[in-house]
């Protein structure tokens, strides 16, 4: 009797025999390609996770690049694994994050080139380019898979859609506003 293969999930993702690891498990091309933030946040961020780098699996590390047009914004989001550290590589970024209840403080500063900043693990957080040029930051990330919830999103896009009685007590709204909100098509960046 053969005895069925052995697999590991890490995070998610299978372990790949070392020995049929490649070189093509190991780099990421293009990164120096500015994203299209032709789209209604005025941002594009390209994510380097173990899902476009293989060779990241079980190393607790991945990167993303932001692209922001002028007034371009990251909008409000959470990685639920990983901490992020950004640098501002072009441009000015208003950035920050909400610390948890029950004083969910707003920490911001204006970030201009060379600066960097830390959001910390699962807390919400945002990135506005409030200058009149484009702006550039590069993201790293403690998970090879960080997960990204961008709160709107998730909240008033969600399939199937939140009960609008439940939205409209949370955000002590009119359930015609949440309706409304509900109906708009939220941008996955």
């Amino acid at each position: 009797m053969v005895d069925p293969p052995v697999t590991l999930f890490v995070n998610g993702k299978f372990c790949k025999d070392p020995n049929l690891a490649t070189a093509n498990d190991f780099v990421f091309k293009g990164l120096d390609i500015p994203g299209n933030t032709m789209n209604n946040l005025g941002s594009k961020v390209t994510t380097v996770f173990v899902d476009q780098l293989p060779g990241l699996n079980t190393l607790g590390i991945s990167m993303a690049r932001i692209d922001f047009a002028p007034n371009g914004l990251n909008p409000p989001h959470t990685h639920p694994r990983a901490t992020e550290i950004l640098v501002v590589i072009e441009g000015t970024l208003y950035v920050g994050f909400v610390t948890s209840n029950p004083n969910n403080t707003l920490i911001t500063t204006v970030l201009n080139k060379g600066d960097v900043f830390v959001f910390p693990i699962g807390l919400i957080h945002f990135q506005y380019n409030e200058g009149k040029t484009n702006a550039v930051a590069i993201a790293a990330l403690s998970s090879q898979n960080p997960g990204v919830i961008t709160i709107a999103n998730a909240v008033f896009g969600s399939k199937p859609p939140i009960s609008d009685n439940v939205l409209a007590k949370a955000f002590q709204l009119d359930k015609k506003v949440i309706d409304y909100l509900q109906s708009q098509p939220w941008v996955n960046n």
